[in-house]
C-alpha cells in the first residue's frame, strides 16, 4: 500500500495527485486551469480508488467553486502558495469517515490550549542531551525512536532506507541524543516551489519528555527555515494530544482548523489540529 505523486494533465487543467492507500484518501496537492473540471477528475480518481476522504488544497479563486462541489472547509494555511492562502477542502464517501465522537471534547481542549500563556524563552536540557542535525550515519537510530513512539504512523517512519529518502528529497531533521540513543526528534518536510514547510514526525520517548526537548527542537527547524527563505511553517498534530497542541501554542503558531479522521497515527484513525506560523513576524511570546 505505496503511496504515490502523479500529475495529470486533462485537456483543460493539470492536478496534482497524492494516492495514499494506507490513510484511504486522496490528496490533490495543487490544481492549475477549469477548476471545474479539475475537480470532476478528482472525484473520480477517489472513487475507483475506493477512498475514503478526498482533500483538495485550494486556492482562494478555487474556494467558492471547491464549497459548490459539496467540499467542506476544514483548516486553513495562511501563505502556503508563495504567500497566497491554502484552504484545506475535504469530501467523504462514508458515514464513519465523516463522523467524530471526539470533536467536541477537542474542541474544548483547544480552547484549554489557547490559555496557556506563550513562552517567554527555553529552558536548555541537562548537558547529557545532545542536539544534533541528523545524518545519514543516524537514521538507523532515528527510525528506532519512532517505532517505540508509534505502533502505526501515516508513513513509513520505522524503515531506515524511508527516512533516508525522505532526506535525500529535502526534509530536515534534527533530533537529541542522550548517549548513542536518538531520545526525541522533529522535522520540516520543505516544499521549494511554493516556500512552505510543515513540522512533523514530532517524538519524545516518554521518559524523557520532561525537559521541553520538542520546543527546542521546533526553533531549530525555524532557524533553518529562516535561513532557507522559507517563511510559512504549518503542523498538524494529533487533536488528542495535549501537549503537542500547547507546545505549538506556546511557541506562537495559530490554530487554524481540524481534519477530521485524517489519518492513522498512534493506535488508530484520529482528527488532527492544524497550526500556523508565519516566520517573517517574530511574535513577542
Amino acid at each position: 500500500m505505496t503511496a504515490t505523486s502523479t500529475v495529470i494533465t486533462g485537456e483543460n487543467f493539470v492536478i496534482e495527485v497524492f494516492n495514499d492507500p494506507y490513510n484511504k484518501r486522496i490528496r490533490i496537492e495543487d490544481i492549475r486551469g477549469n477548476v471545474y473540471e479539475a475537480l470532476a477528475k478528482a472525484e473520480e480518481i477517489a472513487l475507483h480508488s475506493n477512498a475514503d476522504k478526498l482533500i483538495v488544497k485550494g486556492r482562494n479563486e478555487q474556494l467558492i467553486p471547491l464549497l459548490e462541489h459539496g467540499f467542506q472547509c476544514e483548516a486553513v494555511i495562511e501563505r502556503f502558495f508563495l504567500g497566497s492562502d491554502c484552504y484545506f477542502c475535504c469530501k467523504y464517501y462514508t458515514y464513519e469517515r465523516r463522523n467524530s465522537d471526539s470533536f467536541t471534547k477537542e474542541d474544548t481542549m483547544v480552547k484549554d490550549v489557547q490559555s496557556l500563556e506563550k513562552n517567554s524563552g527555553l529552558k536548555s536540557p541537562p548537558e547529557e542531551y545532545k542536539l544534533i542535525f541528523v545524518q545519514k550515519e543516524e537514521v538507523a537510530a532515528l527510525a528506532q525512536l519512532y517505532q517505540q513512539v508509534f505502533k502505526i504512523y501515516p508513513t513509513p517512519l520505522h524503515d531506515p532506507a524511508y527516512i533516508l529518502k525522505t532526506m535525500e528529497e529535502g526534509t530536515i531533521y534534527f533530533a537529541f541524543t542522550k548517549g548513542e540513543e536518538v531520545v526525541s526528534a522533529a522535522s520540516a518536510e520543505v516544499n521549494e516551489f511554493y516556500k512552505n514547510a510543515e513540522l512533523t514526525d514530532c517524538a519524545t520517548l516518554l521518559e524523557h519528555r520532561k525537559y521541553g526537548l520538542m520546543k527546542i527542537l521546533l526553533e531549530k527547524l525555524e532557524e533553518e527555515l529562516l535561513a532557507r527563505g522559507v517563511y510559512c511553517a504549518y503542523s498538524i498534530a494529533r487533536a488528542q494530544s495535549f501537549g503537542m497542541n500547547a507546545a505549538l501554542h506556546q511557541l506562537g503558531y495559530r490554530y487554524r482548523g481540524r481534519l477530521t479522521n485524517n489519518c492513522y497515527i498512534y493506535d488508530k484513525i484520529e482528527n488532527m489540529n492544524m497550526w500556523v506560523k508565519d516566520l517573517s513576524f517574530q511574535e513577542k511570546i
